[in-house]
Parts: structure tokens; C-alpha cells; sequence
């Protein structure tokens, strides 16, 4: 197989085994409501060594379009130090957030292309940054092929070094017996990029995922933390719950913080990123 059919092959595998454990997917906007609202932060906060490395590639005047930007995480607080950003994102749910933020921040120079980056419209810049997109892109050939046509100078990508659906793997496995699929993550987008001519620049950002820093302070709080996430389907509740409750002292580790989880791999944000036109 090419890189890129190996590539393919990883998504569908996923979606294969997500379908017959946790049936079709859902219809909708399955980025609205609460998951788009997780994604809201203070725009005017200080940036955190991963966005300033981001941030290092911006300059004054440039366009940046931001392809599947969300509710603005990355793009509203680059629009503090650029002309302008385009946030290509067709969610409904995490549009309008982004518009929300936008305005409560008096940020003017953020827009919204409600559509995705095959169908979007005069959403051209002098950077294409896409976060967290690829895992769950089919087609990436023609997909890379678009952010640069949306690119005059650098494209951007961040991904983590695990696909963040598979942190929850070892937990997947206890509960349903089989290893889980995994998406396609940097191990694969590479050798794409390779083969289409692209030689980029790879770098380890230095901060841990942003989003998981919770320590339960008790074994109860712990269990239900698991249970509250998405990789155990209602009808298995039950006998996920007795299964945590039975490996618990596998799935976590005391400390003076708390309980600290320890199913969820050690995990770094890469940029990939390389210079268009050249």
C-alpha cells in the first residue's frame, strides 16, 4: 500500500470498530453544545510555550487561516498580533462560540467561513494552520494539497504524539477485550508528506496536553472521572464500573496531588510545518 492508502486504512479501521462497538454515528453536530464550550479560553491570557512557539511564525501583517479552528483556541489570540484570521470551521456549534468569543473580547479582525476547507471561499492567507484536524481525515493527500493552495508562505500543523480518542486505550481494552484501533497520527501523516515532495520541520512543543490535569482527591471521584468519559457506552456502564473498580490500583497512582492517572500515555504536541511556494 502507499503511504497514503496506509493512511486511509488507519481511519477506517477506527470507524469500523467504533461502529460495532458503539453502533452508527451520531447525526448532528457532534462538535455543538458541551464540547464546543470546553474550548473556550481567555484570549488575552498568556501564552503557553506551545502557542508562543505557534505564534513565533506569525508576523504583523499576514493572514492567518485557521482550518477547523473551533472556538477560536488558537486563532483568537494570534488575531492580537496579525492583520487578520479566518477561522474555516463548519461546526454550527463551535462557530458560533468562536463568533461569541470574538465579540466579547472586541477582537475585529476574526472571521468566520462556516464550511469546510474543500468547500470554503476566498479563504486564502500567508499561513494555513490546521491543530488536531488530520487524525480524522480520509483523503489526506488532497487535504495537504488544499492547505497549501490556501497557503502563500507556511503551512502549520499540530498534532500530539497519540491521537487524543486513543489516550483512552488501555481503558477501552479492559473494558471490551480487544486492543484499540488507532487513528493516524504522526507515524503515518509523515511518510504522506514524504512522498508528496514535502520535507518539513518537525518539533516537540514542551508543554502536556492542556486538558488533563485532574487528580480526584478520592478513589470514588476517580471511577467516576472514567465513567464520565465517552469510551464506556451505556449499556456497559455496569460492568465497566466493576472492572475500573477491580484494576484500580493499575489505573492509578497515589500522590500528595491526588490520584494520578495512569493509563494515559506520556503526550507532546508536534508542529509540522514548512514553507509553500519555495
Amino acid at each position: 500500500m502507499t503511504s497514503a492508502e496506509t493512511y486511509a486504512a488507519h481511519l477506517d479501521a477506527v470507524q469500523e470498530q467504533n461502529a460495532r462497538i458503539y453502533g452508527p454515528p451520531a447525526g448532528g453536530d457532534v462538535w455543538g453544545g458541551a464540547s464546543a464550550r470546553q474550548f473556550r479560553f481567555d484570549l488575552r491570557r498568556e501564552l503557553d510555550r506551545n502557542m508562543a512557539v505557534i505564534a513565533s511564525y506569525v508576523q504583523a501583517d499576514d493572514v492567518v487561516v485557521d482550518v477547523g479552528g473551533g472556538a477560536g483556541r488558537v486563532c483568537l489570540p494570534l488575531a492580537l498580533q496579525c492583520k487578520e484570521v479566518l477561522n474555516v470551521e463548519p461546526s454550527p456549534g463551535m462557530g458560533a462560540e468562536f463568533e461569541s468569543l470574538a465579540k466579547e473580547a472586541g477582537i475585529a479582525n476574526a472571521r468566520l467561513v462556516p464550511s469546510n476547507l474543500a468547500e470554503a471561499e476566498a479563504s486564502k492567507g500567508d499561513i494555513a494552520f490546521t491543530a488536531d484536524v488530520t487524525y480524522f481525515v480520509r483523503d489526506i493527500t488532497s487535504f495537504i494539497h488544499q492547505l497549501e493552495a490556501a497557503a502563500s508562505r507556511r503551512v502549520m500543523i499540530t498534532i500530539w504524539s497519540h491521537p487524543p480518542p486513543n489516550r483512552r486505550g488501555k481503558l477501552f481494552e479492559l473494558v471490551y477485550g480487544e486492543e484499540q484501533a488507532v487513528l493516524p497520527g504522526q507515524a503515518q501523516l509523515l511518510p504522506v508528506l514524504w512522498d508528496m515532495g514535502i520535507l518539513p520541520s518537525v518539533q516537540v512543543l514542551p508543554e502536556s496536553p492542556w486538558w488533563e490535569n485532574e487528580r480526584p482527591s478520592t478513589r470514588d471521584e476517580a471511577v467516576k472521572m472514567i465513567m464520565e468519559d465517552r469510551v464506556v457506552k451505556p449499556a456497559n456502564r455496569g460492568r465497566a464500573q466493576a472492572l475500573f473498580e477491580t484494576h484500580f490500583d493499575e489505573l492509578f497512582a497515589p500522590s500528595d496531588a491526588g490520584f494520578v492517572p495512569q493509563w494515559r500515555p506520556d503526550m507532546r504536541e508536534l508542529l509540522i510545518t514548512w514553507e509553500t511556494g519555495v
